[in-house]
């Protein structure tokens, strides 16, 4: 789920309705001394954050029971002070919270830092992958893995969000031994999203782009039960530009990023 200032009051109304174990935020562009942590606390969260100075990216994990074990770096590059990842343990899963750069362009430096952060993602998942805890990495990847995950296949072929490299990069995180929720539910549904711009009549049109994911651990996809996108939230007033998205797992724990 993304949030700022301008979007916790729409985050607050979703989460009064869903009601998930974990929620996990990304976007939330606070230091974390700024954090609205009280407004979660209030819903019964516990709440664990990455801030940024300036005011930029953020990412955060809410839970209903402790949370454990933080890590809020990406492991993989000493010098990458941005605030894109964190991870812990709770509801007896661990859980990471991911805010994949957008790229800006392509053959930018900011496109090149995308594609190594999707790397540094995919050497740390197949370290999770050899330790015991099922677990989920939630969040907005920036990328569409597949022709039926966008409005326009043809027309955003090489653009950002749906180039060939990008792809390729999510690819090989679920070829480690992910499974991408929402495919496992719904394999070949098509016109679903996550993501639409602001501009124009994007939402009216269906014009979108699914760019959220949920990717779970073998042992957690053999306990899914269900995963959902909720795009009716784009329509309501001062949205974010993404939709939640939530699966629910077995033994009632149901997790929306």
């Amino acid at each position: 789920v993304r949030v700022g200032r301008a979007r916790l009051p729409r985050v607050i109304e979703w989460l009064e309705g869903a009601r998930p174990d974990v929620l996990l935020l990304q976007e939330t562009k606070v230091e974390d001394e700024a954090f609205p942590e009280s407004a979660f606390e209030d819903q019964g969260y516990n709440v664990a954050t990455v801030g940024e100075a300036g005011g930029r990216n953020g990412v955060a994990i809410l839970s209903k029971r402790p949370i454990e074990d933080v890590l809020r770096r990406l492991p993989g590059d000493p010098y990458d002070a941005e605030a894109r990842y964190i991870e812990a343990f709770t509801c007896g899963l661990r859980v990471a919270s991911v805010y994949v750069p957008n790229g800006t362009a392509i053959g930018s430096d900011r496109f090149a830092f995308k594609l190594a952060f999707f790397e540094r993602l995919r050497a740390h998942v197949e370290a999770l992958l050899e330790q015991d805890d099922p677990f989920v990495v939630g969040g907005d990847f920036n990328v569409a893995p597949t022709a039926i995950d966008v409005f326009d296949p043809e027309a955003l072929e090489g653009t950002v969000c749906y180039h060939k490299d990008e792809r390729a990069r999510f690819r090989a995180l679920i070829n480690l031994g992910l499974y991408d929720a929402f495919r496992v539910v719904e394999p070949a549904r098509t016109q679903v999203y996550s993501w639409w711009d602001y501009k124009g009549r994007a939402v009216k049109a269906n014009l979108g782009l699914r760019i959220d994911h949920l990717l779970l651990s073998p042992e957690a996809t053999d306990r899914l039960q269900t995963c959902v996108i909720d795009g009716d939230v784009r329509i309501l007033k001062g949205p974010s530009d993404h939709a939640p998205v939530w699966c629910e797992l077995a033994e009632a724990q149901a997790i929306a990023a």
